[in-house]
């Protein structure tokens, strides 16, 4: 693996918190902290490292303003609207360097304005570069804080000549007083308004607002780790809770009897549909809904249910969900993190409550997926552990 030279923002970008260490001291360090969170409830097993922790992301932001009558562009520094201009993220995807790179050439040869958050107005807010390296489709989103974008077709006409790589361009136009980075409102400039990934050997159609793993070595490993734990059998009715696009009910499926996805996104959930025609699985289900109200309501109709598996933001489950396994009594619970402060609090809701006193933690991996969730992320525990639940038989 080779060592890149020390990031020289690493000081004061929100991006990353732990690139002034290298990756062994990264590696170690997360041992001790995920051990030391979860010291009274189980041993944790050794963490699963990156073959190469360098530009891998694949998905990049970067939020566009100007400074002196240049374009800049950057990420924020922690926990402010001020960016910090970068050129080549070491953990962004090269490629998605070298086209937002262009796209800031590009600004400035058109005379593009930049938003000002300040007076709140102007056009280019923030690029976004999502790509497959299994397809090698890339999509480019620019977030605009208007519905017009000057000299549109040329400048489109620029990046595709630069880029011809590229093989779709979206807008999202997004010109409210938030901190979220894309909005609902998208118009397609160019290509089909998506891009396809392949993971473990089935077919995924990836939206601009859809979530997917931004580790495209490491997500394998982490989600044959959760069906791993899972034990699954033939007769297994499978709850993936907060699903996404469908990426692990899906990779499960042909090992089960039948899957019931839920996740809260509209979008996600049509494409967790389309996902499972394209890959021909008739036994998977997609639930647009909220997950706790869902459960419930399986509880309610008394379904049976043997296994969930659950991948929630990084705020965690509510309780609702978790006391939603009270009446549906799955035998076994996987828990994906990519926040394990909010993972343990679950944790020891689910495992100190009279209610659940049939269970135990029989496993915690931390798995241990360096970096694998950037996004939102407001403190230096990024990585993903998963741990399984099993009902006492």
């Amino acid at each position: 693996m080779e060592r890149l030279e020390k990031c020289k923002v690493s000081d004061i970008c929100g991006g990353c918190q732990l690139q002034h260490l290298d990756y062994k001291q990264q590696l170690e360090l997360k041992q001790q902290r995920i051990e030391r969170l979860f010291s009274k409830i189980k041993k944790v097993e050794p963490i699963i490292g990156c073959d190469n922790p360098y530009h891998y992301r694949n998905k990049v932001q970067m939020a566009f303003s100007s400074y002196k009558k240049r374009v800049i562009c950057g990420n924020y520094v922690e926990s402010t609207h001020e960016i910090v201009e970068i050129k080549n993220c070491q953990i962004a995807d090269e490629k998605a360097n070298d086209i937002i790179n262009t796209i800031k050439k590009l600004v400035n040869s058109f005379h593009i304005s930049t938003f000002d958050e300040n007076r709140f107005s102007g056009c280019l807010r923030h690029v976004m570069v999502r790509l497959s390296k299994t397809t090698n489709e890339i999509m480019v989103i620019l977030v605009t804080g208007s519905f017009t974008i000057p000299y549109k077709k040329d400048f489109i006409g620029q990046l595709i000549s630069i880029h011809p790589e590229i093989t779709t361009i979206i807008q999202c136009v997004n010109n409210k007083r938030t901190s979220m980075v894309l909005s609902d409102r998208f118009n397609n400039l160019y290509g089909k308004g998506y891009i396809e990934d392949k993971l473990n050997g089935l077919t995924f159609r990836i939206s601009p607002s859809a979530f997917y793993q931004v580790n495209s070595n490491q997500t394998p490993i982490l989600y044959n780790k959760a069906i791993d734990l899972a034990q699954l059998n033939k007769d297994d009715i499978v709850i993936d809770a907060y699903c996404g696009t469908g990426t692990i009910g899906l990779s499960l499926a042909k090992k089960v009897k039948e899957v019931y996805g839920v996740e809260i996104n509209q979008q996600a959930i049509r494409d967790a549909k389309i996902n499972s025609k394209i890959n021909k699985i008739e036994n998977a289900y997609f639930v647009s809904a909220d997950a706790g109200k869902y459960l419930t309501q399986l509880t309610q109709k008394r379904s049976k249910v043997d296994v969930v598996i659950m991948d929630p933001p990084r705020s965690g489950a509510d309780e609702k969900f978790l006391r939603s396994f009270v009446g549906l009594k799955p035998k076994k619970i996987v828990y994906i993190s990519c926040n394990p402060l909010t993972q343990k609090q679950n944790l020891y809701y689910l495992l100190k409550d009279e209610l659940f006193s049939d269970y135990q933690l029989f496993n915690i991996y931390e798995n241990f997926i360096n970096k694998i969730e950037l996004d939102e992320i407001d403190n230096d525990e990024d990585l993903s552990v998963v741990c399984a639940i099993k009902e006492f038989l």
